[in-house]
């Protein structure tokens, strides 16, 4: 019989809600220790890949989801100036029955944390951490900021994001690279003209994106609604808005005329949150008696829409191991061999890719309006931005022996680049 646990859960976020509801489905004791003194969701929308579609039916909230949420079809941008072709990434390269899904945090969150309710696991609000202590045994203690004590657990997992003041007590830590580019979100009702099953972009070299991802509906109420995203440089947040919002508007139109009516919508420049970024890679997500997951375990660029995902298969992934090995040390050392390939594998491509889209560079957009267009048409490469997309190089469905995302292609469940 597989030993029970008493689990700490550091974070209220996809990971480590998803975390706490597997681990106490498989009879650990879990508790769950946020910093807010209501549990709340952070940031606009997210894409929903095949991979994290795949926890969430494990967990038996996908099907609500996906009808809250927007199916996505294809991933679409242009040159704001050329109109050519930048982007063109369309799930049906990989069967019928293959999409993504634009959500909004909120609708994630409360989908997550509702299902926690409901199995009664204990949540500990108002609770600032600050460092992780080992006892006898090895056994963890999370310190909070007033110097209280919580514990100690058999196991900490820390799902603070990439700013988790825990990374310093990972095995190997490493030094975080903040990225230039950021980006400031809203969230509008879509407009008439745009594809509800597609996330539009307009690019100006790299410097300049601009997005629309249609992310469903809210409870009680039919609007259709977008996560409006602009890309921007933290360093220039300030100066961004000492210019004011009707300037920034008429950039934006100056890019893409079509998002007049979404602009008319927000009209506060405190509707705009500012996100930035930074990439970081554990060479191994644990420390002593203590996992990472999620934006603490890998922090990137959402460039390609993997952050959610990733953070629900780490959460899975150290759920199984906690349930197979013999001992704490076992589970961490397995977790940490199941996500490191697809991990890391994920982690260079973001890191690779990002630049073309986000970045100073003049050379590196160039060449990408230059050669996406005629490398899209060759023959299977259609299937391989697909498969880039999904989340599924590497397989990790199969690594992680999750089922289909979708029962009707269950072929997900395993494909192969």
């Amino acid at each position: 019989m597989t030993r029970r646990y008493e689990i700490a859960v550091a974070g209220c976020g996809p990971a480590g809600l998803a975390a706490a509801l597997l681990l106490e489905r498989a009879g650990h004791r879990v508790t769950l220790v946020e910093r807010f003194a209501t549990p709340q969701p952070l940031g606009s929308g997210l894409i929903l890949q095949p991979t994290g579609l795949a926890v969430l039916r494990e967990l038996g909230l996908a099907e609500a989801l996906i009808a809250r949420g927007s199916r996505l079809d294809r991933l679409y941008g242009l040159g704001a100036v050329t109109g050519s072709v930048v982007l063109d990434v369309r799930y049906a390269a990989l069967g019928a029955d293959a999409f993504g899904l634009g959500i909004h945090r909120g609708s994630l969150f409360e989908a997550l944390f509702d299902a926690v309710t409901a199995r009664g696991i204990a949540v500990e609000t108002g609770c600032e951490i600050v460092d992780v202590e080992n006892g006898s045994g090895g056994r963890a203690s999370l310190i909070l900021e007033n110097g209280r004590k919580l514990g100690p657990f058999d196991l900490a997992i820390d799902a603070l994001g990439a700013r988790s003041p825990l990374l310093g007590r990972a095995l190997r830590p490493v030094r975080q690279r903040p990225l230039a580019y950021g980006a400031v979100w809203a969230n509008a009702p879509l407009a008439a003209g745009f594809d509800p099953h597609a996330l539009e972009q307009r690019y100006r070299r790299a410097s300049v994106m601009v997005g629309v991802l249609p992310i469903g509906r809210r409870p009680d109420d039919e609007t259709l609604l977008a996560s409006f995203f602009w890309s921007l440089k933290p360093a220039d947040h300030a100066q961004w808005q000492a210019r004011g919002l009707d300037a920034w508007k008429a950039d934006v139109l100056r890019h893409w005329p079509q998002t007049a009516p979404i602009l008319e919508s927000i009209t506060s420049s405190e509707q705009l949150l500012l996100a930035s970024y930074r990439h970081h890679t554990l060479p191994v997500a644990a420390g002593h008696g203590l996992a990472f997951i999620g934006d603490s375990a890998h922090s990137t660029s959402p460039q390609l829409g993997q952050g959610a995902n990733m953070g629900l298969l780490d959460a899975y992934a150290l759920a199984n191991a906690v349930n197979e090995a013999a001992d704490i040390a076992g589970a961490l050392e397995r977790y940490a061999r199941l996500r490191r390939f697809h991990v890391r594998l994920y982690q260079a491509a973001s890191r690779l890719f990002t630049p073309f889209y986000q970045s100073d560079s003049v050379l590196l957009p160039l060449l990408r309006d230059r050669l996406v267009p005629p490398l899209a048409r060759l023959p299977g490469i259609d299937r391989q931005l697909a498969l880039l997309v999904a989340g599924l190089y590497g397989d990790p469905l199969r690594t992680l022996k999750l089922g289909p995302a979708f029962p009707d292609n269950p072929t997900l469940a395993s494909v192969r680049a």
